[in-house]
């Protein structure tokens, strides 16, 4: 028995769970339900979505496909899932510039979200007397279907976005859930959300019109290998060319099938203390961007999400953005980094001066570089743009 089994004596079934609901909630997460693990739609199209290769090159969803499937593979004897949300909706409107993803602006929750998670785990400890063995949890970073789990426990319900969409917090809820051990009263889906993905949006399906890349290929169906988000964040490689222009302004990320969703009205600004905001990075002009060095890229992303890309990640968006500008302010800029030490950064700079410059100009601003230019990707480019 864990050491704190003696302060639940005194709660009895519902009680408890009550306690326990009201504890995690002042932990900072902004919605706590449960859920009784079981057979979840969401598998089955798990698998399809894998089988027709709408992951691109994500490997590890594929290896862990089971596991999401059924959550018995990640905890033997699983009877609960603890479905927990926070609430990251902005307070201030987007600042001018190249864009970000809305989540971009905080500390990556990865990291401010696990203390609460490890704090929630002690919660149940104390209030079940169970072991550090008796649960599992997780914050959008394992083998579990958060998204279908908080739609089953009523948090929301999938859309045609794809997203979990909360009547209180629109789409703008960080995910975690608990595996657990622990047999918890499971709270009721929404009304309505189990005849099937897109059930409550109704008509609408304006998160499919504003998608840029037509990623949004049916209902709640991504195709990442077209998803701004996916090809600026996830993928690793060159972004394919078809899909540049689409990407825009768009420099990590892309919350267009979120943002036009008219459950938005409901949603209210963050306050959770689980949040640490950084606004500043999402400040940075593009000039900035194109001229980071390693020094100053973890200067400035340091504990963010927008570490994840690398400075050759983001260097490599923010050429797609002052391509996509028609500014020759950038030019400058963009032919230096078409000498670049890394081939994926040189290879989206000689796009995007090819894209904001005639193919005479651009053969003549990059000739010094193409002339000591080896790599197979990067001399790709410059045939596809007419530059040999």
């Amino acid at each position: 028995m864990g050491a704190g089994a003696s302060q639940a004596d005194a709660l009895t079934g519902d009680a408890r769970a009550a306690e326990l609901r009201r504890r995690l909630l002042k932990l900072g997460f902004d919605t706590v339900r449960f859920a009784v693990p079981g057979e979840l739609p969401a598998a089955g199209a798990l698998r399809a979505w894998l089988a027709q290769g709408m992951h691109a090159d994500m490997a590890w969803m594929e290896r862990s496909a089971d596991k999401r499937a059924d959550p018995a593979g990640v905890l033997p004897g699983v009877r609960s899932v603890v479905a927990l949300g926070v609430n990251y909706s902005p307070q201030e409107p987007p600042v001018p510039g190249p864009r970000w993803a809305r989540y971009a602006g905080y500390e990556d929750y990865h990291d401010t979200l696990k203390p609460a998670l490890v704090a929630a785990g002690r919660v149940l400890e104390a209030l079940y007397g169970v072991s550090s063995e008796d649960y599992r949890y997780y914050v959008d970073a394992g083998p579990v279907l958060e998204r279908a789990w908080l739609e089953r426990a009523g948090t929301g319900f999938i859309g045609k976005n794809a997203m979990l969409i909360s009547p209180e917090w629109g789409n703008w809820l960080f995910l975690a859930a608990i595996l657990t051990r622990v047999e918890l009263p499971a709270d009721p889906p929404l009304r309505g959300a189990t005849r099937g993905i897109g059930a409550l949006c109704g008509h609408c399906d304006r998160c499919q019109t504003a998608c840029p890349t037509g990623a949004l290929v049916r209902p709640g169906v991504i195709d990442a290998r077209r998803c701004v988000s996916y090809l600026t964040i996830e993928h690793r490689g060159p972004i394919p060319r078809e899909w540049r222009a689409a990407i825009g302004d768009k420099i990590y990320g892309c919350d267009d099938c979120a943002a036009v969703c008219p459950w938005n009205r409901f949603s209210k600004p963050a306050r959770s203390p689980l949040l640490v905001a950084r606004p500043e990075c999402l400040r940075l002009p593009l000039g900035e961007i194109l001229a980071l060095t390693p020094e100053r890229f973890a200067e400035v992303f340091r504990r963010t999400p927008v570490k994840r890309v690398k400075l050759a990640g983001l260097l490599r968006n923010a050429c797609v953005v002052a391509g996509n500008s028609g500014d020759g302010v950038w030019l400058e800029a963009l032919v230096k980094l078409a000498g670049h030490g890394e081939p994926l950064v040189r290879a989206h700079a000689v796009w995007a001066v090819s894209r904001l410059v005639g193919r005479a100009e651009a053969g003549a601003l990059l000739r010094g570089v193409r002339a000591v230019e080896t790599d197979p990707q990067v001399l790709a480019e410059y045939a596809a743009e007419g530059l040999v």
